[in-house]
């Protein structure tokens, strides 16, 4: 028998809205309407987890999952760059974000680089119980480092994996043994 991985990425914020790095902000209107809406879509659950950050508790919550905090979820730390958007930043510290994109242990925003986020979220995928079905709500940079992890995939690949707000990615097997099995999908949608 094989476990279940269902990561869901939280709904909209004011931050996703904007394209803007997010910092712990609340469910939007939208978003948590949507969040709603999708209550029964995730099937029977035998465990749930949740980031720490209030839009993963609200939308965990809103899915009437009873879901533990689980820090390793907590977003990908970005220092000083939190709330602004790429675009100002790109404007104001090209060169710091040319180091961001171009080495994955570049940190110019006094956070924690990606080689450190790839690294947390595969020791996270070893925590996994290897039965029944698992739901965590967390952040779409957390569940691009889990593909990336599952795939084995080079730190590059992180960049050219795109996750949405209330999508889900689907994961089967189990520790050290992961397979994709979808992902970004709507919640919309039945998975």
């Amino acid at each position: 028998m094989s476990a279940r991985l269902t990561l869901v990425a939280h709904g909209s914020t004011r931050a996703t809205t904007a394209a803007a790095f997010g910092d712990d902000e609340p469910l939007d209107e939208r978003g948590l309407a949507t969040v709603i809406r999708a209550r029964a879509r995730l099937g029977r659950v035998s465990s749930a987890v949740s980031s720490p950050a209030l839009a993963c508790r609200q939308t965990a919550s809103a899915l009437g999952l009873d879901a533990v905090v689980d820090p390793m979820l907590a977003d990908w730390d970005l220092g000083r760059w939190r709330g602004r958007t790429l675009d100002q930043v790109a404007a104001e510290e090209p060169a710091a974000i040319r180091a961001w994109l171009g080495a994955e242990t570049a940190a110019p925003h006094g956070g924690e680089p990606l080689a450190g986020l790839l690294a947390r979220a595969a020791d996270w995928l070893c925590t996994i119980p290897e039965r029944g079905h698992t739901v965590a709500v967390t952040h779409p940079a957390i569940v691009r480092a889990v593909v990336v992890a599952t795939m084995s995939a080079p730190a590059a690949g992180f960049w050219r994996i795109d996750i949405s707000p209330l999508t889900a990615t689907v994961l089967r097997g189990g520790p050290e043994r992961w397979t994709v099995r979808s992902t970004g999908l709507p919640l919309d949608q039945e998975i």
